[in-house]
């Protein structure tokens, strides 16, 4: 029996996965936004913890994985997107918002996990296509994904008995999508227009998808990037 950590299981892919890996006999450790707990089962604790408070990260996360001396998989899924907007629009704080939650945070939970003497077997990063694609009104969530991404790097490099991987899932109906579908102009943007054509995976369907992948990039250089989409 496997023991998981999951980001952001409030709603979608989060969810989904910590669902997936009750499903499969995991212990999942979740945290989330949310003042109560998102999925009710005996082996699913959970952690109510704003990322964007970075300075409670540390004590927060170390007091809730106390008792754990060994996790098989991490998988750094929260983050947020930021408004879609050009780049000559978009404030350096707004960067930096976005930033603090899909980058900072991480490197938080990384060095807490890294300090604690935990046994920590796989890392997995949710990265996005958007961290290599650069399209218009995505700044500040493509320059944090991509950042992920060399953070996830460097830390594999540091990490060596650990497996890291970034991993982009495809597009998935959660609420960041369903906003830029729903509420983005295509006409200026016109990527808001490719993912209204789809496909757009369910997040059950994605969960099953990333699980596969999870072991599959077990066979891959740590520090790498990949696409679920080009692994099947």
């Amino acid at each position: 029996m496997a023991t998981t950590l999951i980001t952001g299981t409030g709603s979608g892919i989060g969810r989904a996965l910590a669902k997936a890996c009750l499903q499969r006999g995991d212990t999942v450790f979740g945290v989330g936004r949310r003042e109560k707990s998102p999925i009710d089962h005996s082996d699913f604790h959970y952690l109510s913890l704003d990322l964007r408070r970075l300075e409670r990260i540390e004590k927060v996360l170390g007091t809730f994985l106390e008792a754990v001396s060994t996790l098989d998989l991490v998988v750094l899924n929260a983050g947020i997107l930021g408004e879609i907007k050009e780049m000559t629009e978009t404030s350096l704080y707004e960067i930096e918002e976005v930033m603090q939650v899909n980058v900072w945070a991480n490197k938080i939970i990384l060095d807490t996990l890294a300090g604690s003497q935990k046994t920590v077997r796989q890392i997995v990063g949710i990265s996005s296509g958007a961290a290599v694609n650069g399209s218009k009104g995505w700044g500040p969530y493509s320059l944090s994904k991509a950042s992920l991404n060399m953070l996830l790097k460097l830390y594999s490099r540091e990490l060596p008995e650990t497996h890291v991987t970034a991993l982009a899932p495809g597009v998935v109906d959660t609420p960041m999508v369903r906003h830029i579908t729903e509420e983005v102009d295509a006409e200026r943007f016109p990527s808001a227009a490719r993912l209204k054509k789809g496909p757009i995976q369910r997040p059950e369907e994605a969960a099953k998808r990333l699980l596969d992948a999870f072991e599959k990039v077990k066979n891959v250089e740590s520090g790498s990037f990949l696409d679920v989409r080009s692994m099947e």
